[in-house]
């Protein structure tokens, strides 16, 4: 019952918040600093590893995270041209469920595929989580640090000029630096709206 009301939950935000996103925006107050506003729904701890490789061992039957990603405006520096223009972002991941989540900032790249709509995405950057170092309760993570790396992928497509849509794979662990390294790792939707 629990599941359903947070699937529910999940849905109604998706499908209000290109509304709520046009009338907080309008008339784009933050105009050439916030680039995108996105949401997401996920499956929580689909696996332990950081590369999406083992696909057939994904465990998909917890949906019941929710995302918040502010993606900003790549600034006009030569570093970041030199970086590739990668746009800085903030956000979280939610778990309804109560188990483990975690807020992140980092670097977010786009790759075009040719002339498509479609494109592949990456982030890197650091994560912190409300969940233990060690001695985790059952169902939860034992993370090590508290500060801890975030890296995501996706593929992607632009719906429309103002709408893009998402398949990503998050993931969040220590590489071995803390005594603990449980990784935490997401996949879901995230829906964006560009301004």
């Amino acid at each position: 019952m629990a599941r359903n009301s947070v699937i529910l939950a999940g849905l109604i935000m998706l499908v209000a918040t290109p509304a709520m996103a046009q009338n907080l925006l309008d008339p784009h107050p933050l105009a050439g600093v916030v680039d995108e506003l996105r949401i997401g729904l996920h499956a929580h701890d689909v696996h332990h590893a950081a590369l999406p490789f083992s696909v057939n061992q994904w465990r998909l039957n917890q949906i019941e995270d929710i995302s918040f990603d502010l993606l900003f405006t790549s600034p006009d520096l030569d570093v970041f041209r030199w970086l590739g223009s990668p746009r800085p972002e903030v956000g979280a991941t939610l778990n309804l469920g109560g188990k483990d989540s975690m807020a992140h900032l980092g670097l977010t790249w786009q790759l075009p595929i040719f002339e498509t709509p479609v494109y592949l995405e990456g982030t890197f950057g650091a994560a912190i989580h409300d969940g233990a170092l060690t001695g985790a309760a059952p169902g939860r993570k034992n993370f090590g640090c508290q500060v801890n790396f975030y890296e995501r992928f996706g593929v992607g497509m632009h719906v429309s000029d103002n709408v893009t849509a998402t398949l990503t794979y998050e993931h969040t662990s220590n590489n071995g630096w803390c005594q603990a390294n449980d990784g935490l790792s997401n996949f879901g939707l995230r829906l964006g709206w560009k301004f």
